[in-house]
């Protein structure tokens, strides 16, 4: 049985290895990241129904050596995948010194344990599509980097150093550069799981509009869930080497805020320019919505902020995969729009079942109460 360490194993990405690596027959550990409230959301389901002989977790930090060179001291696994990161791009602005330090100089701590440990490990880093930033597209493993934001400079780093690492010290390293890839567990602080959020809230009529910041944007997004299976795929090669994973296709975040609203009957328009910019609800056709929403034909449900824009944007995100899709047999199946459908149907559960408990829970107090 293969034994493999998650960094990172709380995050959107982790979750979906985990259960990936379980239904290959790994033992799975993950490094957990101490905080003040539960952050284990994701993966509760999984310490749930498995037991520590296939997942257990450990307390851990990029920022702290001694805690990583434990872990690994402890497990010595044979695989290594560092999903660990402040990976918000629009935070690495606000917060660029804590970014760069768990980013570059926590996958440095990484490497420098591995090595010095004399540890023989398949080791997947997790880098980016930002790292390209304002390169043209398509951009592929040839492509310069040319990032625009702390996070993608940090990321930058970290794949020159797991390049060197490699070459100097003959470590097994493969660099996954990864193309926007979200799924309905991605946070709600990320721009398409904000967009599914609120088209499912005011689906119900308890919100009435959604603020963004720059609409043209373009990436390229996939499903989640096929992207862990490319990062397991890198690490089953004979040879360590760097891919892009990508779809092939981009699409605006404009774009995306109308395929979302679509799927609730609601049609959009966009009236104004620049910060003044309105997206208006144009026509609401049948859908079982219709009589919950309190949004109407004039309605404005889309508005534009200044404090949403980055101080530098990377304006269009356009993976190419061939050498993936060629080395490894790694094909994406879920496109653009199947993915929207399957986030907005996801929030709109959530949605549903939030209301239908808070509505359960007043009626308990009130009945309480009375």
């Amino acid at each position: 049985m293969k034994t493999a360490l998650i960094t990172g194993v709380t995050g959107q990405d982790g979750s979906y290895l985990v259960e990936f690596l379980l239904n290959k027959n790994y033992k799975v550990y993950g490094v957990i990241r101490r905080a003040s409230s539960f952050n284990t959301s994701r993966i509760d389901h999984i310490i749930e129904f498995h037991s520590p002989e296939k997942f257990d977790w450990f307390r851990g930090d990029m920022t702290d050596e001694t805690s990583l060179i434990k872990i690994l001291e402890k497990i010595q696994p044979d695989e290594i995948y560092n999903l660990a990161a402040q990976s918000h791009v629009q935070v690495s602005f606000e917060v660029p010194v804590y970014t760069f330090d768990v980013v570059a100089t926590g996958t440095l701590r990484l490497l420098e344990a591995v090595k010095n440990l004399g540890l023989d490990i398949k080791i997947y880093q997790a880098s980016s599509s930002e790292m390209f930033g304002s390169s043209p597209p398509p951009q592929n493993e040839e492509t310069p980097f040319n990032p625009k934001s702390p996070y993608a400079i940090a990321k930058v780093a970290a794949y020159h150093l797991c390049v060197n690492y490699r070459e100097a010290y003959g470590m097994w390293i493969a660099n996954g550069i990864l193309f926007n890839h979200e799924s309905p567990r991605r946070g709600e602080t990320f721009v398409t799981r904000k967009i599914t959020r609120a088209v499912s809230r005011i689906a119900f009529g308890v919100q009435d509009k959604l603020v963004l910041g720059y609409l043209d944007a373009k990436r390229d997004w996939g499903y989640a869930p096929e992207y862990v299976k490319a990062m397991w795929l890198m690490l089953q090669q004979d040879e360590p080497d760097d891919y892009v994973i990508a779809t092939g296709e981009a699409h605006s975040v404009r774009k995306f805020v109308e395929e979302a609203f679509k799927h609730i009957g609601v049609i959009i328009e966009w009236r104004g320019e620049g910060i003044e910019e309105k997206g208006v609800v144009a026509e609401i056709m049948d859908s079982e919505f219709k009589d919950s929403m309190k949004i109407k034909p004039g309605d404005i449900v889309v508005e534009v902020s200044k404090r949403y824009f980055r101080p530098a944007e990377a304006e269009f995100l356009l993976g190419d995969s061939t050498k993936a899709r060629k080395k490894l047999g790694w094909e994406p199946k879920v496109k653009f729009k199947e993915l929207v459908k399957i986030m907005v149907e996801a929030d709109i559960r959530r949605t549903r079942l939030l209301l239908e408990g808070t509505k359960k829970h007043n009626e308990e107090w009130r009945e309480y109460i009375i």
